[in-house]
């Protein structure tokens, strides 16, 4: 379904904007649009409508907007924000990015220019900011780690500590960020933790039992211990997540086993910590706080004046 003027939802029809790119770092433009008119819907009410610029707006008045960046950081999320604004205006919306996905940007510096309905910009202003905030604060606080972490040999990995419904946005935002993207879900990699380790009586018991029942499927075992890193080895485990060690700890293990699986730190890492823990000669670092704790970026809508 698509938004018409005036701010009503018109179901069975395509979202416009098909033409505006994806970009390098890859994005379902299927997806964005789903999440773009769950969170509209979820603003509009049912019916839709946004009753004060119904009310005060003309529907026949046009005028120009700027995304503005209200702080420094890195950008994520620009087509998501065209695609709320191809929504509110039935395409009529004239989307131009200033910069890409990824790119720096400073305090003041303009993002994009949007020209359409004046209605349409403003029932859109809200959600665009929402979703394009919230991507680039991700973002800009993978950046961060990244940077930190240039010049080792390790890369920053994101986990499944996502906001619901929005795992691909946040997901793609660290990316843009420069951090790699960890499994998507409980489908594609297994990993063995704690609790399935209980439950299946021991490392090696667990890893075969999914092993069998998912031969062509990667598995991950997580391990506390010199001990139990050495039996997840031996299992056949693919790759090791070594959780909360200390960076000596985790020299012990890169010594014993690094060279015959990938090996993950995670657990109370800091930006403080980071560098101590790449110089171990760990694969990955995974930072749940790129997407649970990464605070916004500010950006604000600014009709230009007439």
């Amino acid at each position: 379904m698509t938004i018409t003027d005036g701010g009503t939802l018109s179901p069975g029809e395509d979202l416009p904007g098909d033409e505006v790119p994806v970009g390098d770092l890859g994005l379902d433009l299927a997806e964005v649009q789903r999440i773009v008119l769950t969170a509209l819907a979820e603003d509009l009410g049912d019916p839709p409508r946004d009753v004060t610029s119904e009310s005060t707006i003309p529907a026949t008045q046009t005028d120009t907007a700027e995304l503005v960046a209200r702080a420094d950081g890195v950008v994520a999320g620009l087509l998501v924000a065209a695609e709320v604004f191809a929504a509110t205006s039935a395409g009529r919306a004239a989307f131009e990015a200033r910069v890409d996905d990824g790119d720096r940007v400073r305090r003041g510096d303009v993002l994009a220019v949007i020209t359409g309905p004046t209605r349409a910009l403003l029932t859109a202003e809200r959600t665009a900011l929402n979703l394009l905030c919230r991507m680039s604060g991700v973002a800009t606080h993978t950046r961060r780690w990244a940077d930190v972490l240039e010049g080792t040999s390790a890369t920053v990995l994101d986990t499944r500590k996502t906001t619901p419904g929005l795992r691909v946005l946040e997901k793609y935002a660290v990316r843009a960020g420069g951090g790699t993207n960890k499994r998507m879900g409980l489908y594609d990699v297994a990993m063995i933790k704690d609790n399935h380790k209980l439950a299946a009586g021991s490392i090696t018991a667990a890893y075969q039992l999914v092993r069998t029942t998912f031969p062509d499927v990667a598995v991950q075992v997580e391990v506390t211990t010199l001990a139990e890193a050495e039996e997840a080895v031996a299992a056949g485990a693919d790759f090791l997540l070594c959780d909360n060690m200390t960076p000596e700890l985790l020299t012990e293990v890169v010594r014993a086993v690094g060279d015959r699986v990938e090996l993950e730190a995670t657990g109370n890492l800091t930006l403080e910590t980071a560098a101590a823990y790449a110089a171990t000669g760990v694969d990955y670092l995974s930072v749940g706080g790129l997407t649970h704790s990464s605070p916004i970026l500010d950006i604000a809508l600014d009709l230009r004046a007439r």
